[in-house]
């Protein structure tokens, strides 16, 4: 069953939790606001599903609890950051306070950022994107792990490497929030700690045999998830998960040749300002009838109608403000022991 809770109950249960394990009162805020947003679009592996092991990192010192990110390099439009193990959400914050003003000056900014923990959920930064009026790009990997093999091979090289877009169209923002493969390392895990498989062969053993069965991936040798495209036409998630490599690990000069240090993401952030091209108003128009065209297009029978990516979400984040969050079952008990042992008791459901 699942259970509903107060949204403003959960960001406070959330930010107590993050600065009794040491985060600074800021950083934490700001943390518990991206894990909640996460859960409010319906991202629910990369919601407050995070939070037990963002905790479990700051207790063990692998998560930085305060400090800043050092400017390795810096250029009008482009930089890159040391992130210095520091919690992913807030450095994205950061980096978005940074690149906004400097996307209106110049048209366009970029920034890398190597040495960060996890980010949480692309979509979520793109949100502030969209409402800025601009279009904006993060692509983010992990150097430290591997779960997905190059096409064509049976051994691990990438993560799942996500990429989302965001842009603003007149009826709300499109949110595209995807992966180089066919599904994540946190749904993996949580179908596979329940026991569950997935519908599809979406994985692949050691000895090259797709499977449904995310299992594979705690085995000796492991098995690995599959690029989208899955067995036949993988090549164009390997592509896809390669150009993220690229613009992550490439241009931070950091990643997988470098040693690893546990948990953590490489970035790049890339802004858009359309006042710099054709203007905001012909961007709008262009991108309100691309959506019109797709939304307004005759569905396959018996399926629902098209959809753009995002309005599922932003329609999920106004009814579960109003109404409650809906939590998936897994989380409070993974949280009790953090609740324990910082006194603060998991809130109510409604």
């Amino acid at each position: 069953m699942t259970l509903h809770y107060q949204a403003d109950a959960l960001q406070t249960m959330a930010q107590t939790l993050l600065h009794a394990a040491g985060l600074d009162t800021t950083i934490a805020r700001c943390v518990a606001r991206t894990l909640l947003d996460g859960d409010l679009l319906g991202h629910d592996t990369h919601g407050l599903a995070l939070l037990a092991p963002y905790l479990r990192e700051i207790d063990q010192g692998r998560m930085a609890t305060r400090g800043e990110p050092e400017i390795v390099r810096s250029k009008p439009a482009a930089m890159l950051w040391d992130g210095q193990r520091l919690p992913g959400p807030w450095l994205m914050e950061r980096a978005l306070d940074h690149m906004i003003p400097a996307a209106r000056q110049y048209g366009v900014s970029s920034l890398v950022i190597r040495r960060s923990h996890h980010i949480a959920c692309l979509a979520v930064y793109l949100m502030r994107v969209a409402e800025e009026g601009m279009l904006g790009m993060v692509a983010c990997s992990d150097p430290n792990t591997a779960s997905v093999a190059p096409f064509g091979g049976t051994v691990a090289v990438m993560t799942p490497n996500p990429i989302a877009i965001g842009f603003p169209t007149s009826s709300g923002p499109v949110l595209i929030d995807i992966s180089a493969s066919i599904t994540t390392n946190g749904m993996s895990n949580r179908k596979a700690a329940a026991g569950e498989t997935f519908a599809e062969p979406w994985l692949m053993d050691a000895q090259g045999q797709p499977t449904n069965d995310p299992a594979v991936l705690a085995q000796t040798p492991p098995g690995t998830i599959l690029p989208i495209g899955g067995m036949s036409y993988g090549h164009k998630g390997y592509g896809l998960g390669l150009t993220v490599e690229a613009l992550t690990a490439g241009l931070a000069g950091h990643g997988r040749a470098d040693p690893s240090e546990g948990w953590g993401a490489t970035v790049q952030v890339t802004l858009h300002d359309p006042d710099a091209y054709g203007g905001p108003d012909a961007f709008v128009r262009q991108m309100d009838w691309l959506a019109k065209a797709c939304t307004d297009n005759p569905p396959i029978p018996g399926r629902p109608a098209v959809r753009l990516p995002g309005q599922a979400g932003m329609r999920r984040l106004r009814e579960q403000t109003a109404n409650g969050v809906a939590l998936h079952p897994g989380i409070a008990p993974m949280l009790a022991p953090f609740c324990a042992k910082y006194g603060s008791a998991f809130p109510a459901p409604l």
